[in-house]
């Protein structure tokens, strides 16, 4: 199984972690977004969309959109609950993480820590800091009285949230203003069978 993309990128990372703490074994191929690899013709092959992750398996099959590919491996193990409703509770916040955290927090990381903060890209970076707090805010308080943001142990929820927000600062987001948060990413970084992102 080959798994295409860039460990420095929050949804490459979280596929990367799931995969590890499974200890499912993989050949990971690094693609180089910056470069302009997604573009090849090659790699247009693999995923149309141009985008990563993609996990290629053995029989090639391929399977795109990191949140998805955590669902896919994390069925029928702890990381995925079976009951409906928390079930559905991980989903929640995977489609909150998509839609009201990544766009923010992700896009204003690129910006500042790809890009430079180039001129022309400075107002879109700065208006991508309240949206990015507010979810940021919105973690923060379902961690008030929760090790973990659906159940009382790690789920994909988890992993994919803090993916871009255990690096948040890198686009400008002060995380000591979430100090349940951070001790929220503590605790997954203590994980048995834990990969850092470099």
């Amino acid at each position: 199984m080959i798994v295409y993309g860039d460990i420095n990128s929050g949804n490459c990372y979280k596929v990367k972690l799931l995969l590890t703490l499974l200890g499912i074994e993989h050949q990971w191929q690094h693609v180089d977004i910056i470069a302009g690899e997604t573009k090849s013709d090659n790699f247009l092959s693999i995923n149309p969309s141009g985008k990563i992750p993609v996990v290629v398996f053995d029989d090639g099959k391929t399977l795109t959109e990191s949140n998805a590919i955590l669902s896919y491996f994390a069925k029928d193990t702890e990381y995925l609950p079976n009951d409906r409703f928390l079930n559905a509770k991980v989903y929640q916040w995977m489609f909150f993480e998509q839609y009201s955290h990544e766009p923010f927090v992700a896009v204003a990381r690129f910006i500042k820590r790809y890009l430079g903060l180039p001129d022309d890209r400075k107002a879109q970076y700065e208006s991508l800091q309240e949206g990015g707090n507010k979810a940021l805010q919105t973690i923060e308080i379902q961690l008030e009285n929760n090790q973990y943001l659906v159940t009382e142990q790690l789920t994909i929820a988890d992993i994919a949230l803090y993916a871009y927000t255990h690096v948040a600062d890198e686009g400008g987001f002060d995380l000591n203003n979430y100090p349940n948060t951070q001790a929220w990413c503590k605790r997954i970084s203590e994980t048995d069978g834990y990969v850092s992102m470099c």
